[in-house]
């Protein structure tokens, strides 16, 4: 069932999605080579706990941190480690969800850490690009596949394949909700688009195959064939005119 928000709860998720914004825009000074991705964890837990607002992510399902972060062939749910040391060159995705009294925002960033290449560069802003081209159709009376078929035209145009395995979703006082967004698909399928929906949109790319493995962890989702990945996410209200962007 697809639940749409009462001004009341979109306020709360409003708060969530600014706070979430606000910490992932901080990580561009954080993150550099020589840290690790457990500091990244360790300053968003403190970060989210200055607002009077929970890591949502912690906890859930079991999974142990705050934050999720992905290196180079990691795509998603990669567990934050003192142990995994950024590198010059490396990429590293950042996916947070802020809990704000019982209401949700969730947002993802991939950020270069030092200098990267070009193609890490251009695999990162395809990313992004694939994101926007997708809520051009987040929009009432379009169906969610718009959106889909919209992202992964942009991805593939650019050369990049779109992960299957993961998928955004809806969200509010739990944190996934109906409706799923495939990052691929036909237009024209699935439910249509109403004002008050709130919206996952996370375009999650990569330079070759799609397929993906977790690993031991149970959490950790890595191409097969070692291709690097990027993940760009906001969460979104749908309204009677543009889309409402809560986390930039």
């Amino acid at each position: 069932m697809i639940i749409i928000k009462s001004k009341q709860e979109l306020d709360l998720m409003r708060e969530a999605g600014k706070v979430t914004g606000i910490i992932l825009n901080e990580l561009k000074d954080l993150i550099k080579p020589g840290i690790s991705t457990l500091d990244i964890d360790k300053f968003v837990e403190k970060s989210v706990k200055k607002y009077g607002m929970i890591a949502a992510e912690k906890g859930y399902c079991g999974y142990p941190a705050s934050v999720c972060t992905s290196v180079n062939e990691e795509v998603v749910h990669g567990i934050p480690s003192k142990k995994r040391i950024l590198r010059e060159g490396d990429i590293v995705s950042v996916d947070l969800v802020v809990d704000n009294q019982g209401y949700m925002a969730d947002a993802a960033r991939t950020y270069a850490v030092g200098k990267i290449s070009e193609r890490a560069q251009h695999l990162i802003d395809t990313a992004e690009k694939a994101f926007f081209d997708g809520i051009a159709f987040a929009k009432e009376g379009y169906r969610v596949s718009d959106i889909s078929h919209a992202i992964q035209k942009t991805v593939e145009g650019e050369g990049f394949g779109v992960i299957r395995d993961f998928v955004g979703h809806g969200i509010g006082s739990d944190m996934h909700e109906d409706p799923q967004i495939p990052n691929y698909g036909k237009p024209g399928k699935g439910p249509r688009l109403q004002s008050g929906m709130t919206l996952a949109i996370e375009p999650m790319i990569c330079e070759g195959d799609w397929e993906v493995d977790v690993l031991l962890d149970d959490w950790t989702a890595v191409t097969v064939d070692g291709g690097w990945a990027a993940h760009y996410e906001n969460t979104v209200v749908i309204t009677d005119g543009e889309p409402e962007l809560l986390t930039l």
